[in-house]
């Protein structure tokens, strides 16, 4: 979410906080209240994730070295982590605001988007070494679309979808949306549509791909604050966490209505989808507000998107606010970011078990695990198909 350019105008501070953890409780959630069945048009994929299995890298990935690059937004740094060692590495300087770390299409290169700088800054996953700063206007947030031709910048603050030619990152056309907090992004299973989050007007857009232009608004459930979003691994709906309304609700991206809502945690964040689309871990980040505190009453909740069963409940050990997150290549870790206690959390992907908590700079955000299985990303810290 957009929070940091909220706090960085009143310039506000983050309290840090440190502290080890011990294990994880569980506890299995009752079902969510029943959803219509989704009507889709023409015949439905079996799995939209299917190539994204333990361990399914492309020859580019595969060339990568294993890092955790974790976007400091208040510090203005990337922190880099060892995934085997659980130690921080480097940390290496960006511009002003850097908000997430985004995979690009062909994963040959990894992007810093430097929200209030106007740049993005380069990382060779090869090395892990930044490189050159690339300048495009209000990158909140980074996409690709389907068939790799496109960047999609979110440009936040200026109301708009930039897209752009995504190999040299040149304009190609502005669209605007008639929304505030424009934020993240996910696709329909045909790819002919980019369905967006606006959180500070609790609503969604949805953009034809091929026409450049919005074709639709939906208005949620109030009280609503949507933030990140996900396409079911059949194609039949979207999950749409919400931080307001603490739980997700759930969206028939054809009709583009709302048939359901599913409760969890306070806070409800950011979705990570496990290998080859099953679960999906939903990060509930303890406060509904934008600037929260220290030791929040953090959660992970695991969600079959299928059934649309909530499987589990992981509180974090003694607090915190897991934000955005990612999965290790074989599926056995998931990371998250901290975001109001300057850490990064590292999970033992099955049973919610701390594995490791990681001491990173100021307001930690949109962190990128990489590599990551699939043939090509979507964007966002790794939105994989």
């Amino acid at each position: 979410m957009h929070a940091t350019r909220v706090l960085a105008c009143l310039a506000a501070t983050v309290a840090l906080f440190t502290s080890c953890g011990g294990g994880s409780s569980t506890s299995g959630g009752s079902p969510p209240p029943a959803a219509s069945r989704y009507a889709t048009t023409g015949a439905s994929p079996v799995n939209v994730y299917i190539a994204t299995g333990p361990g399914a890298l492309s020859r580019a990935a595969a060339a990568a070295k294993p890092l955790v690059y974790v976007p400091n937004t208040l510090s203005n740094s990337v922190t880099v982590i060892d995934p085997v060692t659980h130690t921080v590495v480097r940390t290496f300087a960006t511009g002003k605001l850097p908000q997430h770390v985004v995979p690009s299409y062909d994963m040959r290169r990894l992007w810093v988007t430097n929200d209030m700088d106007d740049s993005l800054t380069s990382i060779d996953p090869a090395t892990g070494a930044d490189g050159e700063r690339v300048r495009v206007s209000d990158p909140y947030n980074l996409y690709f679309t389907p068939d790799g031709k496109l960047a999609i910048v979110i440009a936040e603050a200026q109301h708009r979808f930039d897209l752009r030619d995504a190999a040299t990152m040149k304009l190609v056309r502005s669209v605007h949306v008639d929304c505030d907090g424009l934020d993240h992004v996910d696709f329909t299973a045909d790819d002919k549509y980019a369905i967006a989050t606006c959180e500070f007007s609790g609503e969604l857009v949805k953009l034809d791909l091929a026409a450049r232009k919005t074709v639709g608004y939906l208005r949620l459930q109030t009280p609503a604050m949507p933030q990140d979003i996900r396409l079911s691994p059949d194609g039949r709906a979207m999950y749409v966490a919400d931080m307001m309304a603490d739980g997700a609700h759930v969206i028939d991206p054809v009709a583009f209505t709302e048939v359901g809502f599913i409760k969890m945690g306070k806070g409800t964040h950011g979705i990570v989808v496990g290998r080859g689309g099953q679960p999906f871990y939903f990060s509930n980040r303890g406060w509904n507000t934008l600037n929260g505190g220290r030791r929040g009453p953090g959660s992970i909740t695991v969600l079959d998107p299928i059934s649309q069963k909530v499987l589990a409940t992981w509180p974090i050990p003694g607090g915190g606010s897991p934000d955005m997150g990612g999965l290790s290549a074989d599926g056995k870790e998931l990371w998250v970011s901290g975001r109001y206690d300057s850490e990064v959390y590292a999970i033992d992907a099955t049973n919610g078990t701390l594995i490791a908590r990681i001491g990173v700079g100021v307001e930690p955000h949109g962190l990128c695990v990489w590599p990551q299985p699939g043939r090509f990303s979507l964007g966002h810290t790794g939105n994989m198909r």
